[in-house]
């Protein structure tokens, strides 16, 4: 086997995105921008994306980092709306960008054109989120995003199973793409609710942090396969334990904590810029295969199909948004009234992504000895209709945020909200210590005790002090000057130790030690300070 290649992949996308935090361009676009261009490069292999490695071995690691950081308050309290669109809006847009391609394409059999509307019916909102964070979209509107993004797959992948199904000539029926429908839903939430109390066990029972990570690692796994060994719902079962794990990681033993996300940032930063490096990497592959439909004709093909993916998306979400509010006085009495600047942003924020290209290259070549119909198409399409949401959406969708002016977020709101939440926790540890303190088992010197005092009053001002003036010199706040001090004063004890231990007065494991008690401190300095 050639590493050569993955090695490449890996340690090029990764340097890409690194360099996109210095530009103003998000970084999946720019990976997809330098996959097309390297694409071509003479001596570049062919990635050619296999939905045998995407599906099982890539969308799980992300749909868990994605579901673990997510609020599931958020989710649930907005789950009306997540649900239109992570369920209703796909198959939507599966119908009506399946009809409107048998009506373009001459000769394109009904259901082939159906088979490429599940395709790209799915949004992969990796993107838009990831412009949501920088330019700073309301929370709402980000939280119904990434829910969207977290269940929509499950629905777009049984869809076009039921489609594809059809297309070979299996017998599908609406009864059975329904049965099948509803076996995925209930089945992924099924297996995802069986595991996630025993994987939660594992987790809060294991001592040694390492073997912790290890479970971390393989628990998107383990949720995606068993649900897909039962012909349930991989995504959906890998989304519920996830949720459930996130919500509940204040009881993992801190040490793990700390390990596993350091862990899963690096994860998903190696694996978010390799899928969006080889969506740009498959244009050769793509173009190479388009046979009868190259020139004019495909271009139009793209054009058209790109404008009514994006129709159909505000077909959806404006009435979606709107009607459901003004037809129940329930929904008017529980919900915040939506603002028709979210709807245009969740409508513009539409773009695809790799799962809607893998679903395409796992379309049979052949259907009972002849060519699956106009396949080399609706991979053309897919990839076309993925590229150009990317790049038009993703590239416009900053500047439309600004230029509809969403209301900022008040950060002397949120630091007073993070001040009070730390005197309440404060003034709990503080009668607690004076608990433990009182019990002879306990009893401490006195500059141990007040030490512990210190830590936590320090603490407690720490977050006031942000609301602080900044030093007139320096042009520092509080927060700034202290974490520097402590940082040099830890500069100089660390170079003591590397001092010592190339005298040979200690060696270099007493030196790892050393250090790692240091970085410890670091960062719990850095935390105090804010």
């Amino acid at each position: 086997m050639d590493v050569m290649p993955l090695l490449l992949l890996v340690a090029g996308s990764a340097a890409i995105a690194g360099a996109a935090r210095r530009t103003p361009v998000p970084a999946p676009l720019l990976l997809v921008a330098v996959g097309l261009v390297v694409s071509y490069v003479p001596g570049i292999p062919d990635y050619t994306l296999d939905p045998e490695v995407v599906l099982p071995l890539l969308l799980p690691p992300l749909l868990y980092t994605s579901a673990s950081d997510s609020s599931y308050l958020d989710l649930r309290a907005q789950l009306r709306p997540v649900a239109l669109l992570s369920v209703g809006y796909v198959l939507f847009a599966t119908f009506v960008v399946g009809w409107a391609v048998y009506l373009l394409v001459p000769g394109m059999p009904l259901t082939s054109a159906v088979v490429l509307g599940a395709v790209v019916a799915p949004p992969d909102a990796v993107a838009a989120t990831a412009v949501a964070r920088r330019v700073g979209l309301p929370s709402r509107i980000t939280t119904i995003l990434q829910g969207e993004s977290l269940l929509n797959d499950a629905t777009a992948i049984t869809a076009y199973k039921v489609a594809l199904a059809a297309a070979v000539g299996a017998g599908a029926t609406w009864a059975g793409g329904v049965e099948e429908f509803l076996l995925a839903a209930v089945g992924g939430v099924g297996v995802g609710l069986i595991l996630m109390a025993p994987l939660h066990w594992l987790r809060t029972h294991l001592k040694e942090p390492l073997l912790q990570n290890t479970l971390s690692l393989l628990i998107p796994f383990v949720a995606y396969g068993v649900a897909e060994q039962f012909h349930a719902s991989g995504v959906l079962a890998v989304v519920v334990v996830a949720l459930y794990l996130g919500h509940r990681a204040w009881e993992v033993d801190f040490a793990t904590r700390l390990q596993e996300e350091a862990v899963w940032k690096m994860v998903a930063f190696i694996l978010e810029s390799a899928v969006f490096a080889l969506i740009g990497l498959q244009l050769p592959i793509v173009l190479r295969g388009l046979g009868q439909y190259e020139g004019v004709a495909a271009a139009w093909y793209a054009v058209a199909l790109f404008l009514v993916v994006v129709a159909a998306r505000f077909a959806w979400v404006y009435p979606a948004a709107f009607l459901p509010r003004i037809l129940s006085a329930r929904i008017r009495g529980r919900e915040a009234n939506p603002t028709w600047r979210g709807a245009m942003v969740t409508s513009w924020a539409g773009m695809r992504g790799v799962v809607s290209l893998a679903i395409a290259f796992s379309i049979p070549v052949t259907v009972h000895g002849a060519p699956f119909p106009h396949r080399n198409l609706v991979l053309f399409l897919t990839f076309t209709t993925v590229i150009g949401t990317l790049v038009v959406q993703g590239l416009t969708l900053p500047p439309l945020i600004r230029r509809l002016r969403f209301p900022g977020r008040d950060p002397q709101a949120e630091t007073l909200a993070e001040a009070n939440a730390q005197a309440q926790a404060s003034r709990a540890a503080e009668a607690r210590l004076d608990e433990l303190l009182s019990d002879d088992r306990n009893e401490l010197p006195p500059p141990l005790a007040d030490r512990l005092r210190m830590v936590l009053e320090r603490r407690r001002n720490a977050v006031w002090e942000r609301l602080g003036q900044t030093n007139p010199i320096t042009g520092e706040s509080v927060d700034d000057t202290y974490r520097r001090l402590s940082g040099e004063m830890i500069s100089a004890e660390r170079a003591v130790f590397v001092r010592l231990r190339d005298h040979r007065y200690i060696d270099d494991e007493m030196l790892r030690t050393l250090l790692r008690r240091l970085d410890l401190e670091e960062a719990a300095a850095y935390r105090e300070a804010g």
